[in-house]
């Protein structure tokens, strides 16, 4: 009989493409997924094929929300009958730690960033120390922890070099090889009212939060009148994003988040894709966004910002530019590096990436990180 293993996320399950492919390798790894998220206010009716449930908490942000989510968790340990728990990034770990230790239930911790150095938590002192005493209390009693890049499981192992898990191991968040190409599908550009010469670019994210470089995509735009820019996604960013769009004369579009399988075909219709995070703080010095995977199943060229991560990505597989700086001057040369390439030479040096970097070439580490759990 499969076993089953809770999979518990602090957002809305619709959207999150890393949790819902983790439960599809779970499910073929002969697990039955229980997702456990929380309903926001923006949520949309659940559309996911796992068995799946939302919490209402009473607080949506701050001391209070991070607090209702683990007494909200705990308790739904208690009406789910579970074998195995998988938690998804620090604010879920306690209750899932110590239900798995209560229970004696394998656990896989899987932090999708470095989490107490993220912008959220910059320049507090108060919140980052909690959630620091939380990881120091129970990262290195792990027997299994999974991260999303090299750089970040390099600063765990540095930070817990005597963690009981070891090196995390390393599943980066790529989408799923395609049968089909997403260029043969809808024209979004068409449908935005973007002329067919005019570059459009594309800044994506579930969240897209300060720092996330969408300021300095749009301080670009500003000086180069013949593009046009499209913005998707939710966050700090971009709501300032929202409220510019009328100073630019419909060259600005500014759209919430949407299925994937549309983002995608969005994604595609574009000409550059931009990851231009900025690297004040350490969670995004070290990152290597989901979008960067997305451009390049898309067959669209990156221009980005020097982020050891992504650097490394686009400058081994040659699918774009990496600026020296993301003022609107370096963010147009890499641009204008980009553009100066057909269509065709960019689409065959994203096809060669994307054979070979894709979650089908991850997922095994999934597995891995369950069996470790399990020893």
């Amino acid at each position: 009989m499969a076993k089953r293993i809770a999979v518990l996320v602090s957002n809305d399950l619709n959207h999150d493409q890393r949790v819902l492919k983790t439960c599809a390798t779970l499910e073929s790894e002969g697990w039955i997924p229980v997702l456990i998220g929380r309903q926001m206010p923006e949520s949309k009716p659940l559309n996911v094929p796992f068995e799946a449930r939302r919490l209402q908490l009473p607080f949506q942000r701050g001391a209070g929300f991070y607090a209702a989510l683990q007494i909200g968790l705990l308790r739904a340990f208690l009406r789910t009958d579970i074998d195995a728990i998988w938690a998804n990034d620090l604010d879920t770990l306690l209750p899932a730690y110590l239900v798995a230790r209560a229970k004696r239930l394998p656990l896989v911790y899987d932090s999708h960033e470095y989490f107490t150095e993220a912008a959220g938590l910059t320049g507090r002192p108060l919140q980052r120390g909690v959630w620091l005493m939380v990881e120091r209390a129970i990262f290195p009693r792990l027997k299994a922890v999974i991260t999303v890049n090299e750089g970040i499981a390099d600063a765990y192992h540095e930070r817990y070099p005597h963690a009981r898990g070891g090196r995390p191991f390393v599943v980066r968040n790529m989408p799923r090889k395609r049968s089909e190409p997403v260029q043969s599908l809808t024209n979004w550009k068409e449908r935005l009212g973007v002329p067919a010469n005019a570059p459009l670019l594309i800044v994506q994210g579930a969240y897209l939060d300060k720092d996330r470089g969408v300021v300095q995509a749009v301080e670009a735009l500003s000086e180069q009148p013949s593009w046009h820019l499209v913005v998707v996604g939710a966050g700090e960013e971009w709501e300032w994003a929202r409220n510019q769009a009328d100073k630019f004369n419909g060259r600005l579009m500014v759209l919430p988040k949407m299925p994937f399988d549309e983002l995608c075909r969005l994604t595609a219709s574009a000409d550059v894709g931009l990851s231009l995070d900025q690297g004040v703080h350490g969670n995004y010095l070290m990152s290597l966004p989901n979008k960067l995977f997305d451009y390049i199943h898309a067959g669209i060229p990156v221009v980005a910002t020097p982020m050891p991560e992504v650097a490394r990505v686009v400058d081994a597989w040659k699918i774009g530019a990496v600026v020296k700086d993301s003022t609107p001057a370096g963010i147009a040369a890499g641009v204008d590096v980009v553009l100066a390439h057909s269509w065709d030479h960019w689409k065959a040096q994203c096809d060669r990436a994307a054979s070979a970097l894709h979650w089908g070439v991850e997922e095994e580490q999934i597995g891995n990180a369950l069996q470790q759990a399990q020893a």
